[in-house]
């Protein structure tokens, strides 16, 4: 029996680094994890690692960038599993463009679609049950580039990282009285595949000096 036996929990961003890490972790201490992503063969190797090892999974593919299916993530595991105790907010996005002088529309959009409204979706979609069992527990993935902004992290991830950290802490603040935590985890660099998305990606040098995902979670 685990520390979590019985809880329900939902990672985004699940298929991959601190995402696919942190449901590893949370399924070993007897959650039953849904790991939530865009591309649906991560989603299904993870939960075949977790239930493997003995844990239990659920994949549940979906696109944060529409906040509708961010929602419907919520709903999907209460109407299968019926509860959510541990929501996971790690899903994030970066842009190529990294300038503020250059970032287009479109592009600015997308990193605030799934690093804030998806975070804000989800999240309320959550509340309800949660709130009725006056218990529940919101970890948001955010970033250094919340503290520190600049061109390594690029002006819009900068600004939706920091948007996420203030959404938790009023989470914390608006909430706690109703039984509902929220944190927020601020890490600097960690060798995952969202680096590789850099204008000059970091060699397996630089990849040598960062956390790893287990870190992490």
């Amino acid at each position: 029996m685990g520390v979590l036996t019985g809880k329900v929990a939902i990672v985004t961003g699940a298929g991959t680094g601190i995402g696919r890490a942190t449901a590893k972790a949370l399924a070993a201490d007897g959650a039953h994890v849904v790991v939530v992503g865009r591309r649906p063969e991560p989603l299904h190797a993870v939960v075949e690692e977790i239930n493997t090892a003995g844990g239990e999974a659920t994949a549940f593919p979906a696109d944060l960038v529409d906040g509708d299916q961010a929602a419907g993530v919520a709903k999907f595991t209460i109407d299968t599993l019926g509860r959510v105790d541990i929501l996971v907010n790690n899903a994030g996005f970066s842009s190529k463009v990294r300038s503020v002088r250059y970032v287009q529309p479109d592009e600015w959009e997308s990193v605030f679609k799934v690093n804030i409204e998806a975070v804000y979706r989800l999240t309320q979609a959550c509340l309800p049950d949660m709130i009725s069992r006056g218990e529940g527990t919101i970890i948001t993935t955010s970033s250094m580039a919340a503290l520190k902004p600049g061109i390594l992290g690029g002006a819009p991830y900068s600004a939706a990282k920091a948007a996420s950290q203030n959404f938790s802490h009023g989470l914390n603040s608006e909430l706690r009285s109703l039984g509902i935590r929220a944190t927020v985890i601020l890490p600097a660099e960690v060798d995952t595949p969202i680096l590789d998305g850099r204008p000059a990606p970091p060699d397996a040098d630089a990849r040598k000096t960062m956390m790893q995902p287990e870190d992490v979670a």
